[in-house]
């Protein structure tokens, strides 16, 4: 990979990123990171002693973006100038800007390319006017293949434009150039944002108003990123967006993720390669032979549910019901029988019936999912279900979400105990006090719990001698929830450069 060095414009100021929401906030931070750091900013993770902290805040639904103002307030209480980028910043711009003081900058999206510089400006003392938000769909064409080459700011699909080499320029194909971002930590997962934005209108969410129409990004450019986190010692990517099964169709190929996943998993060190953010109804059966039959790619399935009684899916302006996600569950359980699943829930959205509830249940009940996410329903600005008839009481929420819940865990934990006795793969994720911790296949990082391995009794791996990044084979032995407990058998790849 092509290495830079650009001239210092911020004369070692310091600056900290702190970055909440979901792992699609991850990756466009790791690309301010790297602006920043071209221009001369020291970058950090800690706000203490920074000259500036950039928040990049979450604004999907209402508890998030009351963590948002809470980091943004506390921020503040450091003495750092205090800026606001990310989702919550986009959506709402000048009001967050006037009912927030203390932030002396509400960023846009359209800021990111000129980041260095407006940090420069809050540095500097100067005033900084916010955006009037807008709805940036309209920012781009309405045909998907049009998209390409629009000029509109992406986070997280961006390349350099200025030369690095004398020999690479505007025209030097993707993989040949300097990736665009730099890291934050320095564990073993790393996510790999496909794409930005989604087409879909679905009546609860505000995500595609404010992240924008659906944006691929080309496979050239994901496996240069592919290639240069291996180097900085990734073992797994996980891949993300806002819909990983629209992947492609802006590039005139709806195969093109199918095609991809071998291609990433042939990144010479990534050890595991994983798919989020899968929309049913358009998880295709060549996508799921894909994930569940690729090797190196994990037999997980990330599916975006919300609910299982059609008529209200129907009224979220989604597609499915309990018999249809039944048959997609087991057509990937028919190629991968260990395959893992998880969805998330919203109970309580307008219209919902008792009927509608016990769907549900008769749904959660047979899918044998390994993790489980249960939200109650509430308005979000300039949804079209904040408008709807029907509202459910509070009380009523909060009383079917309680049932939800705990019958949600009451499962999780079955289907955990289900795999005692299984042999599965799990990438070791850390070592602390000789806690060995990692994931088995089906577990996604921070969201589906985890496998603590323990010493084995005779034979089988050095528990002492394990690393974060290496992938083992392990026998499960035991169940905590929905973690598990399991004894390594078999070194299958060892983090390169650990000392053993």
């Amino acid at each position: 990979m092509v290495s830079a060095t650009f001239p210092s414009t911020a004369d070692g100021r310091r600056v900290a990123l702190l970055t909440l929401g979901c792992a699609r906030n991850e990756v466009d931070s790791e690309e301010l990171a790297a602006r920043l750091h071209a221009d001369g900013w020291q970058v950090t993770t800690d706000g203490e002693g920074a000259d500036v902290v950039v928040v990049n805040t979450c604004g999907f639904v209402e508890k998030a973006k009351q963590d948002s103002i809470q980091t943004l307030l506390a921020a503040a209480g450091t003495g750092a100038k205090v800026v606001a980028a990310g989702c919550m910043a986009e959506r709402y711009g000048r009001e967050l800007a006037d009912s927030l003081p203390e932030a002396q900058a509400v960023l846009s999206f359209d800021d990111y390319p000129d980041i260095s510089a407006r940090l420069n400006a809050v540095a500097a003392g100067e005033a900084f006017d916010a955006h009037t938000p807008r709805d940036r769909r309209e920012l781009l064409p309405l045909t998907p293949v049009a998209r390409r080459g629009s000029g509109v700011s992406l986070p997280g699909h961006a390349t350099p434009t200025r030369p690095v080499e004398p020999e690479t320029d505007a025209h030097t194909p993707a993989h040949l150039r300097q990736v665009l971002r730099r890291r934050l930590d320095t564990g073993p997962v790393a996510s790999l944002k496909l794409a930005s934005g989604c087409d879909r209108r679905c009546a609860f969410c505000a995500i595609p108003a404010f992240r924008g129409a659906f944006v691929s990004r080309t496979p050239d450019e994901l496996l240069a990123e592919a290639e240069w986190l291996a180097k900085t010692g990734v073992r797994e990517l996980v891949l993300v967006s806002e819909n990983s099964t629209s992947y492609g169709k802006d590039l005139g190929d709806p195969r093109a993720l199918e095609k991809l996943l071998p291609q990433l998993a042939a990144v010479e060190g990534v050890v595991r390669v994983r798919v989020s953010y899968l929309q049913p109804a358009e998880t295709r059966p060549g996508l799921v032979e894909a994930i569940a039959t690729t090797p190196g790619v994990a037999p997980y399935f990330d599916l975006s549910f919300q609910h299982a009684s059609e008529p209200v899916l129907r009224r979220m302006r989604r597609f499915g019901s309990t018999d249809r996600f039944l048959e997609l569950l087991a057509s990937a359980r028919a190629l991968a029988p260990a395959a893992g699943a998880r969805s998330n829930f919203i109970v309580g959205f307008p219209g919902e019936t008792r009927a509608d509830v016990t769907e549900l249940v008769r749904f959660l009940s047979a899918a044998r999912l390994d993790a489980i996410g249960v939200f109650d329903y509430s308005d979000e600005d300039g949804t079209e279900a904040a408008g709807l008839p029907g509202k459910v009481s509070a009380a009523t929420i909060k009383r079917r979400y309680d049932k939800l819940s705990a019958l949600a865990d009451e499962l999780c934990s079955q289907r955990a105990e289900e795999r005692l006795g299984s042999t599965v793969e799990v990438l070791v994720d850390s070592v602390d006090d000789g806690v060995v911790e990692g994931r088995a296949a089906h577990q996604a990082p921070e969201v589906d719990g985890s496998t603590t391995l323990v010493a084995p009794v005779g034979g089988g791996v050095d528990l002492a001698a394990l690393r974060p990044g290496d992938l083992v084979r392990a026998t499960v032995t035991g169940t905590e929830g929905v973690d598990l407990v399991a004894v390594p058998d078999e070194m299958i790849s060892a983090a390169p450069g650990a000392a053993r």
